[in-house]
């Protein structure tokens, strides 16, 4: 049985590792955050005391961490993954980084003889809990084909876009539909509100045509009951979002849609409502229009 490790017990990391542990893989984990790690050796991981000790006994590694320079960190830095990984080791980065950065760890993998796939994931912590995440992975066809079986695992739609990096730069066009559908479904929400028509009846006249959308139908629902508990929080997706805009300025790609959602998210930010699902783009419509779509926020 392959050994899996896993770096990175947040929102999403926490329930991916435990669908592992319900497949039947063994699976060691490490994190800072002891509570997280508590949980996930509770359904039957093993922990583990460093990343050290992650790669000295593991076939396949994952991370899902917050952003490139973390996981430059884990893998390339001191007390690193690769200090200790064997070669053949399989590294599935599952964080949403830059491309870029992707590219440039995974030749410091290729040095010590390991492999790395990027496969950044969309679907939030629902999805990540029912093991239904789409899977967008980069790398050399043949070590996707080897980690294939345990990436189906966590999620339904699991698709190689490509050589290394593919899979972030994938993950990036996605969050630019994400978050442009999400501010689009505030602004018409509010005019709806604005002009006394109930939200609510426009959500559900619009849903089953054109418009209709997995966005709509995760967010307007928060949207209308004013409940932002994040399941994606506007913080990461800022950080996606500058991600977005770098990687197209790199190659002269123009995003001014993007710029204009990444300013609100960043006004959001202002006022402290960044630890916010970012279905909380309604806020700031509900700023500038004195009123509130649905119902107090949470």
């Amino acid at each position: 049985m392959v050994q899996i490790g896993f770096v990175g017990l947040g929102i999403m990391g926490r329930p991916m590792s435990k669908n592992l542990l319900k497949a039947g893989y063994p699976v060691r984990v490490f994190d800072l955050d002891k509570k997280a790690v508590a949980d996930v050796v509770a359904c039957g991981a093993a922990e583990a005391a460093d990343c050290r000790e992650i790669a000295a006994g593991s076939d396949v590694i994952i991370t899902m961490l917050p952003n490139s320079p973390q996981v430059r960190e884990v893998l390339c830095g001191r007390g690193g993954l690769l200090e200790t990984a064997r070669p053949g080791t399989v590294f599935v980065d599952m964080s949403s980084i830059n491309p870029i950065a992707s590219r440039e760890i995974g030749a410091e993998a290729a040095k010590r003889g390991c492999a790395m796939i990027d496969a950044p994931v969309s679907g939030g912590e629902p999805k990540a809990i029912d093991g239904s995440l789409s899977i967008m992975c980069g790398g050399d066809r043949a070590v996707f084909d080897r980690v294939a079986d345990i990436l189906k695992v966590m999620g339904k739609n699991v698709t190689c876009c490509g050589g290394l990096g593919a899979g972030n730069t994938t993950k990036l066009a996605n969050q630019i539909v994400v978050a442009v559908n999400i501010a689009a479904l505030g602004e018409a929400l509010m005019l709806g509100k604005r002009a006394g028509v109930d939200p609510e009846t426009i959500f559900q006249a619009i849903r089953g045509g054109l418009a209709g959308s997995t966005v709509m139908e995760a967010k307007a629902p928060m949207m209308l009951a004013g409940d932002f508990k994040p399941g994606f929080k506007i913080a990461l997706h800022i950080k996606d979002l500058n991600n977005v805009l770098e990687a197209g300025h790199a190659v002269g790609t123009p995003l001014p849609l993007t710029a204009t959602v990444m300013e609100m998210m960043q006004w959001l930010r202002s006022q402290g409502k960044d630890v916010l699902d970012h279905s909380a783009l309604v806020q700031y419509y509900e700023r500038l229009a004195g009123t509130t779509v649905g119902k107090d926020a949470k």
